[in-house]
């Protein structure tokens, strides 16, 4: 049992390295497109499933409400397309599951908008078509997924694709790299 804790540690270890070492030009590059994303009065959308979506609430109310009391500063706009458990369940009802997060970037995505994505393998139906639909409306889309990244890398304008296999560790490294981002865009808008 220990080996398995000290075995799931050190890849953790591993992929924060890597993140340090070879994804942080991708976290900065993301920063700077989330970053004048806001100063232009845009939003950032996020979605994801399982995991994911529960990930993507918590980095959007991190913009939101704020990372840190350390820094005080306005409300940013970060919206989970998650989270309305009526629209949801119309949308899979009415249409498909796989048009749950294309029809709320129809609705609420505008030019200059960010669509973050994350996903552990890149191959949601769900997140293909709502990338799909951000590039068509003029959004930019960005992705935190894992292994290659799936079709949904190509979708991507920049994509931190985690180097690991196990949904559990992409997931913990994609949770650290949000928290840098938030902290990478606040330091941009009022540093």
């Amino acid at each position: 049992m220990r080996e398995r804790i000290n075995a799931a540690l050190e890849e953790g270890i591993r992929l924060r390295l890597w993140l340090r070492d070879e994804g942080a030009d991708t976290l900065l590059a993301m920063a700077e497109r989330g970053a004048d994303c806001l100063r232009a009065g845009g939003k950032l959308l996020f979605a994801g499933n399982g995991g994911s979506a529960g990930d993507s609430q918590h980095l959007a109310t991190e913009f939101v409400v704020r990372l840190s009391a350390a820094r005080e500063r306005p409300a940013l706009a970060g919206l989970a397309l998650t989270t309305d458990s009526s629209l949801l369940t119309a949308c899979a009802n009415d249409f498909s599951f796989e048009m749950i997060f294309q029809r709320q970037v129809e609705a609420l995505g505008r030019p200059g908008d960010l669509l973050l994505a994350l996903s552990t393998s890149g191959r949601s139906p769900n997140l293909l078509a709502a990338a799909r639909r951000a590039r068509e409306l003029g959004l930019g889309v960005l992705g935190f997924l894992g292994g290659d990244g799936g079709p949904l890398a190509e979708l991507c304008d920049l994509a931190l694709l985690v180097p690991a296999k196990d949904s559990g560790r992409v997931q913990e490294l994609h949770i650290t790299a949000g928290h840098l981002l938030v902290e990478l865009i606040e330091q941009r808008l009022y540093d």
